[in-house]
């Protein structure tokens, strides 16, 4: 399949552009400025010394004051470690929840500094997103508020209290409106504080209100079923996707759900099982879903309604009225192919859209009900309880504001003045409501403008509960006390509203009590304290029914096609999107996000505009070049960026950026795509017209993927087709006739060493691998790995030590099956069908370490159990070691990130280091840093198992890595156990070692990328 493919990772290495040449000529991108560290001018000011004693200092005030407190009000109960008493040294895990997810809480001396995933939580399987891992930083971010605010300044709670009470009971006899406006509230306790309040004010009204909106997908199966749920997909029971535009292994509901169900059918278990999934994806712009699909087209967004319905005839044999062909070939051929497989897999097939028009997911439901999909890959009757905001009710607020009606306004996770697309209208609106109350635990856009901001405590800080899967129910419980003045929402609405229960803690535990506790078979003292243990209950589930579509289409064809009509034409077509870090831009504060690469385009710290190679072209535009864009009476300008995939005569653009009113991290950083929604038929519309204008500026943007050449190492990536792996599972690795083996023999430098009791090694699967970059900021959590902001990473001094490799290919017939420069610049068009592999890539751990022969010092030696170890108080910088390293994976400290006041704004100061791992040393200043493969974590493990006086077993030692993700695509171990996970993926016939020829003897093992492709589609 493979033997034509190139392999490139961006178009500067593709085309040799003379700027990728130059940076790429020498090993380093810059020589260490010597003189000017010399003459003391290398620093360009002030660098400080802060030890972490003086952190501890600063935080006897703050946060080790909550974390050394030692009666909690309610005591919280670690997760089976007993006794509970922090012991120093030792850490302490307790179960929580986060967006409904079970997860563990990693303490050391009563600080949360890591998050992990619940091993058995249903949702993710122990997995967890960037954004969860990323989540407890939020929780030592020294621009939280410290107290209530009234009318912007500093305020006590008796003082807030008096006050709203005064004003709610004033407006409760005055009879006008009273809104509570919050994000999609899944919490059973918090509905029901919320449902008290409204009692206590009947002219209350609580408003679910989701930035990122999936109105169209409810109200589309209330008219097609007359249920108005968001259903739970089933992905790991289909056969065959087909999938228009929803980003579901990336942002799409329930992506670490969905990315777990969907691995399933597509990992090593599954191939030895002679199955895989089938993976057709239709969209606008390259998506980390569609990246991972077996065929991806590129369509409009004006063209995915007619693909709708033209699947919709394909299916059913027949024609709907006012049918309207595609004139992309490409997408009516794919059209073609996807339902004849549809068809064969009835019952087994599953289809899904992005989009938030009711009538286009209308006509999705129709084609599942032909597929008989309900109940088995869709399931209706135990849906996600998530999203569940109603943009045309949100649209009502807006116009009741406006008139004067609604006068108090409380905010709970939402933020409409950033994220409304009529923020104007909504701020207009706000002016006129008397009492107006926000729960931030930042200042934002919206809190800015209220009389009262109510501080909602960090979820860390916190009691509660979650169900965001019908049936599923998890708890949220404190792993510190409140470390400001803070108090709980739920709290504020039981003061204001005069409930009788004591505390949110006591309201919390009746309601378990009462109503949940028996659903997971448990009571009393006894089952409250199991549960806080176990961190959840899952109901029995209701058996999943089937559902006929059985209304009139032609109505809601016509609907689709007149939208569709909307946005064809010769103006630019925009398509707006989220970003698997940044999201709908809540936690733009947080660094580790902020400087996450994008999976797709390897962009951190901005949002840009992304656009076809074709159209850069015909434009005349460069990456980098910043444009105006105009579109729904709106207009932002932007840098753009060329890519690969993206349908031509599109852009996309990412929203979750530009915030205005946010920390110093996240603050002006891109530009806010929100309003460039328009509201139409009810529902949110995330595509429009746009007319692009060049200001003749150039921003350029900062990208990770190219600051490394492959050197036109093909053998870097190795894989098949499904059809080749069926022939023989070794396809595509190279093994065969006329391989060589790479054995000790041939070593004539390095003496063998014999590894009696561990051998420490990894293996990574390429096909479960979907490139999220979850692990990237798991690793950063673990390992106390800087962040150093975009200026420096525009420099090549990024600090990650895994990192997502992300490959382009296509297909060549030319001469000696290689493609020509020349060939690549005609040829643009090939550019749109690229084809997309994922690989981690962090330190091999090499048996023949290239590193370890170069470096004076010793810095760098191999362990007894296979192992690279750095020893960082020798370290003395020469970076010969990354001179010498062919996979790249070195990093340099270039500033002692931690310690240096330029990186204030990232994690430099005394209250952020309070989430230091203490396990690892912070790097300083001259050293080179990699991937250590967690050996805190291997002690850790080997340690326990001594005083347990028992061998150590095989998944008792878990990578950062390899604990965070949900696609279970790393996995670690000890090969000389032969019934070990790790021994037995690496014995699998599709693995392969990354530039296995220079024999430098890596100790991660790759299993080669299958895509379920036809020999035409390759």
């Amino acid at each position: 399949m493979d033997s034509n493919k190139k392999y490139w990772k961006g178009l500067e290495e593709l085309n040799k552009t003379p700027e990728f040449v130059e940076l790429n000529k020498h090993e380093f991108a810059e020589p260490i400025p010597i003189e000017e560290v010399l003459t003391g001018g290398g620093l360009e000011g002030k660098s400080p010394r802060r030890d972490f004693l003086k952190a501890l200092g600063f935080g006897v005030g703050a946060v080790t004051l909550a974390a050394c407190q030692k009666v909690p009000v309610h005591k919280s109960i670690p997760y089976l470690i007993k006794p509970e008493e922090v012991t120093p040294g030792i850490p302490n895990y307790y179960t929580s929840t986060y967006e409904g997810q079970a997860i563990l809480v990693k303490t050391r001396e009563g600080r949360p500094i890591k998050i992990e995933g619940h091993p058995n939580d249903i949702i993710a399987k122990g997995g967890a997103s960037a954004q969860a891992q990323a989540s407890v930083l939020d929780l030592y971010d020294v621009n939280r508020l410290k107290n209530p605010l009234k009318d912007n300044g500093d305020s006590g709670w008796s003082q807030v209290d008096d006050f709203v009470v005064r004003e709610l009971l004033n407006i409760k006899a005055g009879g006008k409106k009273i809104r509570i406006v919050s994000s999609t509230v899944t919490s059973p306790s918090t509905l029901g504080v919320i449902a008290d309040f409204i009692t206590q004010f009947p002219a209350a009204k609580h408003i679910n209100y989701d930035a990122v909106s999936y109105t169209g997908i409810i109200q589309a199966n209330q008219n097609s079923f007359g249920k108005a749920v968001l259903p739970h997909y089933n992905f790991d029971k289909a056969d065959i996707i087909v999938s228009f535009a929803a980003d579901f292994l990336g942002t799409w509901i329930s992506p670490e759900e969905f990315t777990r169900q969907y691995v399933s059918n597509r990992n090593n278990k599954s191939l030895e099982s002679k199955k895989m999934s089938r993976h057709i994806q239709f969209e606008t712009g390259m998506s980390l879903t569609g990246s991972n699909a077996d065929v991806r087209i590129p369509i409009k967004p004006s063209e995915e309604g007619l693909a709708l319905v033209a699947l919709y005839n394909a299916v059913s044999g027949s024609t709907l009225a006012g049918t309207k062909a595609l004139t992309n070939k490409v997408a009516e051929n794919a059209i073609a192919i996807a339902a004849k497989e549809l068809i064969a897999a009835k019952g087994k097939a599953l289809v899904v859209a992005g989009s938030n028009d009711v009538a286009a997911q209308v006509l999705v439901n129709a084609i599942n009900s032909l597929l008989g999909s309900y109940g088995t890959t869709i399931d209706l009757d135990n849906p996600s309880l998530q999203y569940a905001g109603n943009d045309a009710e949100f649209a009502e607020l807006v116009n009741d504001m406006k008139s004067g009606q609604v006068d108090a306004l409380f905010f709970l996770n939402a933020n409409p003045a950033y994220d409304y697309y009529n923020s104007k209208d909504f701020t207009e609106g706000l002016k006129k409501v008397r009492l107006k109350v926000s729960f931030a635990s930042n200042t934002d856009e919206t809190s800015a403008l209220c009389n009262i901001v109510a501080p909602n405590h960090h979820y860390l800080e916190s009691w509660g509960d979650d169900n965001a899967l019908s049936g599923y129910y998890t708890v949220l419980q404190p792993t510190i006390n409140p470390v400001y003045d803070t108090r709980q929402a739920e709290q504020s609405l039981m003061k204001w509203s005069d409930n009788p229960a004591k505390d949110y803690y006591t309201y919390v535990r009746n309601n378990w009590d009462k109503n949940l506790l028996a659903k997971g078979g448990l009571s009393g003292q006894s089952g409250w304290e199991t549960l806080l243990q176990t961190g959840f209950v899952k109901a029995a589930s209701v058996t999943a029914g089937t559902y006929t579509f059985s209304k009139d289409l032609n109505a809601v064809a016509q609907t689709v096609i007149d939208h569709s009509n909307l946005l064809a034409g010769d103006k630019t077509e925009l398509q707006l999107y989220q970003t698997v870090a940044m999201r709908d831009g809540k936690r733009a504060n947080n660094p580790w996000l902020q400087e996450l690469p994008d999976p797709v385009s390897k962009v951190t710290w901005d949002n840009f505009a992304a656009m076809s190679p074709s159209d850069m072209k015909k434009k005349g535009l460069q990456d980098g070049d910043v444009v105006k864009i105009d579109a729904n009476g709106y207009s932002i300008a932007l840098p753009v960026s060329s890519q690969p995939g993206q349908a031509q005569g599109t852009i996309s653009v990412a929203v979750g950026y530009g915030r205005t009113v946010v920390g110093p991290v996240g603050i002006n950083v891109g530009k806010n795509a929100f309003p460039f929604h328009s509201l139409r038929n009810g529902t949110l519309q995330t595509s429009a017209t746009a007319i692009l204008t060049p200001t003749g500026e150039n921003s350029p943007l900062a990208q990770t993927q190219t600051h490394h050449s492959i050197e036109g190492r093909n053998s870097i990536i190795k894989e098949a087709s499904f059809t080749e792996y069926l022939k023989s599972p070794a396809t595509g690795t190279g093994k065969g006739e006329g391989h060589k083996d790479y054995t000790e023999k041939d070593n004539l430098f390095w003496q063998k060493y014999e590894r009696p009791a561990y051998d420490w090694v990894m293996a990574i699967d390429l096909n479960a691998c979907t490139g999220c970059g979850a692990c990237v900021v798991a690793c950063s959590a673990e390992n106390n790995i800087p962040v150093v902001g975009k200026d420096e990473v525009r420099r090549r001094r990024e600090m990650h030590w895994i990192r997502i490799d992300r490959y382009y290919s296509f297909n060549d017939n030319g001469k000696d099956g290689g493609v020509t420069r020349e060939h690549e610049i005609a040829k643009l068009e090939d550019l749109d069908h690229v084809k997309v592999v994922y690989q981690p890539m962090l330190c091999q751990h090499c048996d023949h370490a290239p590193c370890e022969t170069v470096c004076p010092v010793l810095a760098t030696v191999h362990s007894s159990e296979g192992l690279n170890h750095m020893a960082y108080n020798r370290c003395v910088g020469t970076r010969y070691c990354a001179n010498n390293c062919p996979y790249k994976v070195r990093r340099f400290n270039w500033f002692n990130y931690w310690n240096d006041s330029r990186f204030d704004n990232y994690l430099n100061n005394e209250h952020t280091q309070l989430v230091l791992n203490p396990d690892v040393t912070t790097r300083f200043r001259g050293v080179m840093e990699k991937c250590s493969m967690c050996i805190q974590r291997i002690q850790a493990g080997k340690l326990k198992a001594k005083i347990e006086k028992r061998p150590l077993k095989d998944g008792d030692i878990k990578m950062a890595c390899q604990q965070t993700c949900s696609a279970n695509a790393i996995v670690f171990g000890n090969k000389n156990d032969p019934e070990s996970e790790v021994s037995k993926a690496l014995k699998s016939e599709r693995t392969y070692y990354v530039l296995e020829e220079l024999n430098v003897q890596p100790g991660i093992g790759y299993q080669t990328k299958i895509r379920n492709i036809s020999e035409l589609e390759a």
